[in-house]
Parts: C-alpha cells; sequence; structure tokens
C-alpha cells in the first residue's frame, strides 16, 4: 500500500515577490497547500504603522493582487492557501480576502485569521533587554511602536482543524507555515519533536521560494543557473514518517541541486544543531541531500530536540530619521572630483557622523581607492540625524554642489524617511494566546 504524502508549494519568499511563478505552480503542481511567506522584521513594524493611521490596512499591500491572481485556481484545484499576509492586521486581510472572493464569485470559501502575535501589552519594561544591544527596552520605551513573538502552528492548525480553506497570520515562524499543515494532515504529535525536526527543515528549505531554485545560488560565472528570467519557485512532498524531496515545474527556470539545498539550508542559522524556533529546536546537522533525478532532491537526516519554553519577539521603534543623497561624476578625473565633493560636505556639515561612499569604489569594503581611473562615479553622503529638520539640511547641502562644485555634478537624489529600528527579546511562551476568527464568502 502507497504511503500517503502531502505536497506543499512556495508562493513567495518576501511580500514583493513575483506572483507568476506562484501562479504556475498552483496551476501545475498538483499541490495539496500553496504558502506564501511575505513578513519580514521590519515590514512588520511598518505594517503597524499603516494601521495606526488607518484601522483597515497594515496587511501587505499585494494582498489583493495575490488573491485576485491565485484564489480562484486554488478554489478550482482545491489547493489550500497559508500565509503570513495579514502582517500586522490579519482580521482586516481576512474580511478583505472574504470580500474578494465574493467579487470573484468565489463561494463557500472560508477563511481564518490568525493573531496574538501582537504582544505589546505583555511588554515588561522593568526586566526585558534587548539580546543584540543588551539594553533595556525602557530606553526606548516611547518610541515603541510594535512588539510582535514569533507564534508556532498551534494557530494555524486550530483554523485547518476549523474547516478553512484560506489562513492568514500575523508574525509566525517562517517554517511554522508550512509545519502546521505537515502536523494536520498527518496527525504529528506536538512533542514528537524528532518528527517536526523533519517537518522545520522543509520550511527552512522552503520559505524563501525562489531562493531554493538558484536565484540567490548564481553568481553568473562560477555557479551558472539557467533561465533566471523564468525562475520558478519549488515544491516538496512529504511523507508520514517525514522523509521529503524538494523539487520544481520541468518547464520553469532554474535549477533544485545539492548545491542550492546546502546554501538554503545554512541560510539564516547561526548554529544548524540547534535551530530554534516555537515548534521545536531542530537540529540541521546530520542533514544530507540525494538527487534522485535533474531538479528532484532527497533531504534526509534532520531531527529536533524539545522546546525553550519562551519566544523570540521582534521590537519596532523610532529611531531618528535616515538623510542620503547621491549625486554622479563622470569622465576625467571624477574620483578627484568626488573626494573633493566630500572635502566640501565635511566643512559644510561639520559633523563627523557622517557616511561617505563613492559607489562601485569604496562603499562595501572601505578600502583604499583601487589604482583605477572609473569612468564614472556616485557620491553617497548619509547620515543617521535625530529630527526630520537636521536630515533635510544634510540633502539640500549636497544638491548644493550642482552649482557650487565641483565640476560636472548631476543626477542628484535626496531621500529623508523615519528609522524603524528592530530588536528582538524573549518573552514566557506560556502568556501568548492565538486567536481564531472565520470569514466566509
Amino acid at each position: 500500500m502507497p504511503k500517503k504524502t502531502i505536497r506543499i508549494g512556495s508562493g513567495a519568499g518576501y511580500s514583493g515577490d513575483r506572483i507568476e511563478p506562484a501562479v504556475d505552480l498552483i496551476e501545475k503542481g498538483n499541490l495539496d497547500y500553496i504558502v506564501f511567506e511575505c513578513l519580514a522584521e521590519r515590514t512588520i513594524a511598518l505594517a503597524q504603522l499603516q494601521k495606526l493611521q488607518n484601522p483597515d490596512l497594515g496587511y501587505d499591500p499585494l494582498l489583493e493582487n495575490r488573491m485576485r491572481a491565485c484564489l480562484p485556481i486554488c478554489a478550482g484545484k482545491k489547493v489550500k492557501l497559508i500565509s503570513n499576509m495579514g502582517a500586522a492586521n490579519p482580521t482586516a486581510a481576512a474580511k478583505r480576502t472574504a470580500t474578494l472572493a465574493k467579487e470573484l464569485g468565489l463561494e463557500k470559501i472560508k477563511i481564518a485569521a490568525v493573531s496574538g502575535d501582537d504582544v505589546i501589552s505583555l511588554l515588561d519594561y522593568g526586566s526585558h533587554t534587548f539580546l543584540e544591544s543588551g539594553d533595556a527596552i525602557s530606553t526606548v520605551m516611547d518610541e515603541i511602536i510594535s512588539a510582535n513573538a514569533y507564534l508556532g502552528v498551534t494557530g494555524i492548525l486550530s483554523a485547518l482543524k476549523g474547516g478553512a480553506d484560506v489562513i492568514l497570520t500575523g508574525r509566525v515562524a517562517d517554517p511554522a507555515l508550512f509545519l502546521a499543515p505537515i502536523i494536520y494532515e498527518f496527525g504529528w504529535s506536538l512533542d514528537n519533536y524528532p518528527l517536526l525536526g523533519k517537518g522545520t527543515a522543509l520550511g527552512h528549505l522552503m520559505e524563501c521560494a525562489g531562493q531554493v531554485c538558484g536565484g540567490y545560488f548564481a553568481d553568473g560565472v562560477k555557479k551558472q543557473v539557467p533561465d533566471l528570467g523564468n525562475l520558478g519557485f519549488p515544491f516538496a512532498e512529504i511523507t508520514e514518517e517525514g522523509s521529503f524531496y524538494i523539487s520544481k515545474l520541468k518547464d520553469s527556470g532554474g535549477m533544485v541541486t545539492t548545491g542550492t539545498c546546502k546554501e538554503q539550508l545554512l541560510y539564516e542559522v547561526h548554529d544548524p544543531s540547534e535551530y530554534l524556533t516555537p515548534d521545536v529546536v531542530a537540529d540541521f546537522s546530520g542533514v544530507t541531500f540525494q538527487e534522485l533525478e535533474k531538479d528532484k532532491i532527497q533531504v534526509s537526516g534532520a531531527t529536533g530536540k524539545p522546546l525553550t519554553g519562551k519566544l523570540k519577539a521582534s521590537i519596532g521603534y523610532r529611531d531618528g530619521y535616515r538623510a542620503d543623497a547621491q549625486i554622479s561624476y563622470g569622465g576625467s578625473y571624477a574620483i578627484e572630483r568626488a573626494n573633493l565633493a566630500i572635502q566640501i560636505m565635511k566643512q559644510r556639515l561639520r559633523d563627523t557622523n557622517v557616511l561617505f561612499d563613492m559607489i562601485g569604489v569604496n562603499s562595501l569594503f572601505k578600502e583604499d581607492i583601487p589604482n583605477i581611473e572609473p569612468q564614472e562615479v556616485r557620491l553617497r553622503v548619509a547620515a543617521k540625524t535625530k529630527t526630520r529638520e537636521e536630515a533635510i539640511q544634510l540633502v539640500n547641502e549636497v544638491e548644493t554642489l550642482y552649482t557650487n562644485g565641483p565640476a560636472a555634478g548631476g543626477g542628484v537624489s535626496k531621500l529623508v524617511e523615519e528609522i524603524i529600528a528592530i530588536q528582538s527579546i524573549l518573552i514566557d511562551r506560556n502568556k501568548v494566546t492565538e486567536n481564531i476568527e472565520y470569514f466566509e464568502s
């Protein structure tokens, strides 16, 4: 008797990702589930700002475009859709999706909103400290705009058990979006940590969509990837015992190889033997990859260990302003004129905290200027300021180089924006409770 399997596709690796590969995957991939992973740490803080300005917003800006393109196909193919496109406002996202489903003529589509990740009311300003800086969160207490814990699978599991066709969450750990339907379909126990480790490995390999298909792998020289302009997104097929492979549609661009999988496995992982998630401490140290056929990689050896009892939470807070202005110099003595512009700016601004970069020459590595004479150089002048007025003054000073020298500067751009900083804390997982709301078309 053949083993039961389920097939999960990855429809997005970040908020602004392409939509066409997801449409192709739903149409041709014989999927059971499609997952759109669209949320980053700073993304949700910006979404909270949007929600503060309009309580009906705060969800992913491409939610409507994605739903219009994918929801009718999902309904026709009986593919369930799971996504963190709810961002700071899963309820509003679910309501909007229900309205869109009606507009598209889709009947009896059940949409679940999973919330509970907003933990700003649980912050203890007297004891919580930032993991990155070690500072007490009380140092930015008046500037905090968001606090979102990384939830695990439990809310999504409840929604699946409630019969949801579409599940929209806020901040959920990326692998949990994939792990939840696996647990649901196979009835895995939430304390079977070796199995949860296998499912988490699948989720981690899949969460960035096109990356595991060669997108982030390609360098154009030593690591050639075919047809990147038509890059496909991956799907995974997994058995009840946790054995799975990663693949892609045969007519899509890119490639799935042991190399692309190895790079994605290590992506954003500090210690492969202890990858902390809300559902399991995953252990990837024994993972191996085997090519079954072209673009089909078997993944083995992942396992897991018990939980820590803590959840990571991202704290977003206002942290001043960023001033960024740029100007180009081309032709003879381009570097010399850019250096002269830097000396002028240092004299005018009298601020030692201003950053000067010659893009393409020394902006990334800060080494000595190479012994070349480029035909063009882009000078960037940037600083962090306490006030918007200070930021505006800096960018305007760069613009004055047009007529006040050095010669032949052009293409000035100016940007002033508020800085939303992100740091992390740990909170007691027992204090966090998910909430599920349902809406129907």
